[in-house]
């Protein structure tokens, strides 16, 4: 249930306090944190909703060793998880970095067990991004919140952020319960419980006035109950213009509300948790690639890397700027958003080409490895001009398409007439009028096939890691990733490279602080979050990694913040 009414801010006002967080995302863990430990805190929040990047997205975490895992017997270890943190990262981020993670992951955990009303489970089977590394787990390390009752927000309730997608009834829908969902048509017997399951939920949750919600509506709406419930002071529509100094440290900020500007004195410290610059094209443009679409990431519409820049005005290091949670999604229609793909390129009977009509990528690798790999082509000078995922009718009659298509629902009339989708009979007729090389495609399709009917893609490995099979089609074997497009209709519809947020930013330690140039720290000043520069450095370990070490390095800075001598 959609519930978008603007609620008028807090007003703001000059005031004194311990701890001040910028934003109101994983900031929020931040927040708990510091208030657990009695420290007076506040948040202030650029948009007029809470919850930032995180209520859009999936909501899963990425913390290995965690409780929730131990209880649940997946029989994780800090040393195993150590070994693969070093593994994916491999250089590209200080190794002190991911080892604070790994070390304050727990205690994160279990304080938000404490501090909030949530309840966590393990997403058994979702793999780690990169299972095949030494220390990586098929069995996965992902945990998601359970469905969330928001109606405990109470009058607050319209000031958290929406969500990216909506179902046309009342269903909180996991990660965990999607990926049975969208085989519901292939695997009934899997699926069919759990949309009953849910929709039972929503619909019968609304009749005792209760409003249940999963994924990143339920993370976020967990973490502002707890900050309601702490009593935690958060002002929305309440902007940063500039870190105030003492000398070389920071002891506050001047904030902007309706036009007006007060300062918040900070005796502790201030904490960076504004997101990236998701939206500041000129910075996208400058760091990653000027063939960028404008606004076709799906982080919030407040992150335009204020954090990062008034950071960098109290002389704060930068790192990692070309790099993004990158995420290839369904082109949106002229003005609108680009639509999520989560599961679709990992299912069999589909394969994805470029601008010559070839195939280019492992199609079900994980997202953030998909955009590198378009990134790689353009700084080497073969850029991808475009792309396709092409599908036979049998895929369109068995899954679920752009998070909003059922199984047989013909796609819309308005992607045909915007020339983002086309359907034939004949691969090269389709070919023909989606404008791509015919005989090169006419190619493709037939190695495709004849790999695909075999079960092994000699040319890009789809389907050799547990990752790409967790969103296969277990009914196809021997690979749930690979079927020949047998017959037609074919279509091909466009896709972008959108994301989920930029993930390059301030410098900070392992602690947290925010690091100069020259190494040494800007006192009282934390990033976190992606307005940090990622503690992963240019990889993505598993589902839920953005989120995790956001949660992880807030309760970080917290910690730090309390301890320091003022």
């Amino acid at each position: 249930m959609s519930n978008t009414r603007a609620l008028a801010p807090t007003p703001a006002r000059d005031i004194t306090v311990d701890l001040l967080v910028v934003g109101a995302g994983t900031g929020l863990a931040a927040a708990l944190a510091a208030d657990e430990l009695g420290l007076s805190t506040l948040v202030v929040e650029k948009t007029q909703y809470v919850g930032g990047s995180t209520a859009r997205s999936g909501g899963a975490f990425w913390i290995p060793a965690n409780p929730v895992l131990q209880e649940s017997g997946a029989a994780d270890t800090l040393e195993r998880a150590r070994t693969y943190v070093s593994s994916v990262v491999d250089g590209s981020a200080p190794a002190e970095r991911g080892s604070a993670f790994l070390d304050h992951g727990a205690a994160t955990v279990e304080m938000l067990r404490r501090t909030t009303p949530m309840r966590f489970f393990w997403a058994e089977e979702y793999s780690d991004y990169h299972p095949e590394l030494p220390g990586g787990s098929a069995r996965g390390r992902t945990c998601e919140c359970l469905p969330f009752d928001a109606s405990v927000l109470g009058a607050e309730r319209p000031r958290l952020r929406p969500g990216v997608m909506e179902a046309p009834v009342p269903m909180p829908t996991t990660g965990a319960d999607y990926k049975w969902m969208n085989l519901v048509a292939r695997v009934p017997a899997k699926g069919v419980p759990r949309i009953l399951k849910r929709v039972a939920q929503g619909i019968g949750g609304l009749a005792l006035k209760r409003e249940y919600m999963a994924g990143g509506q339920a993370l976020a709406a967990g973490l502002f109950a707890g900050v309601l419930d702490a009593k935690i002071p958060v002002w929305t529509e309440t902007s940063l213009v500039e870190l105030v100094t003492d000398g070389d440290a920071v002891t506050g900020a001047v904030v902007v509300q309706n036009g007006r500007e007060v300062t918040v004195t900070a005796r502790r410290g201030v904490v960076l948790a504004a997101g990236g610059f998701d939206h500041d094209m000129d910075m996208r443009h400058k760091f990653q690639s000027e063939n960028l679409a404008e606004h076709e990431s799906f982080g919030a519409e407040g992150n335009t890397g204020d954090g990062i820049r008034i950071a960098q005005q109290v002389g704060a290091d930068i790192d990692l700027m070309d790099q993004a949670w990158w995420f290839p999604a369904v082109a949106g229609l002229p003005g609108r958003d680009p639509l999520v793909m989560l599961a679709e390129r990992s299912l069999p009977g589909s394969f994805i080409v470029d601008h010559t009509g070839r195939r280019f990528v492992n199609e079900s690798t994980d997202y953030m490895s998909f955009g590198q790999r378009i990134l790689e082509r353009e700084r080497a000078g073969d850029p991808v001009e475009s792309m396709w995922i092409v599908f036979d009718q049998a895929y369109r009659n068995s899954y679920i398409f752009a998070a909003g298509l059922f199984p047989r629902q013909p796609l819309p009339q308005s992607w045909y007439d915007a020339g983002i989708a086309h359907q034939s009979s004949d691969p090269v007729a389709l070919a023909r009028s989606a404008g791509l090389p015919e005989d090169a495609f006419a190619e493709t399709f037939r190695r495709f096939n004849e790999t695909a009917a075999a079960g092994v893609d000699s040319e890009f490995g789809r389907g050799a890691s547990a990752y790409d099979r967790y969103y296969g089609d277990p009914t196809i074997t021997p690979n749930p990733n690979l079927r020949p497009l047998a017959k037609g209709p074919f279509y091909a519809v466009k896709m972008t490279l959108s994301d989920l947020g930029t993930c390059g930013g301030v410098r900070a330690d392992d602690r947290a602080r925010v690091l100069r140039e020259d190494g040494s720290t800007v006192t009282g000043l934390y990033a976190i979050g992606n307005t940090a520069a990622n503690a992963f450095g240019n990889t993505y370990p598993g589902a839920g990694a953005t989120i995790g070490q956001g949660l992880v390095y807030g309760y970080i800075a917290a910690h730090d913040a309390a301890e320091r001598t003022v």
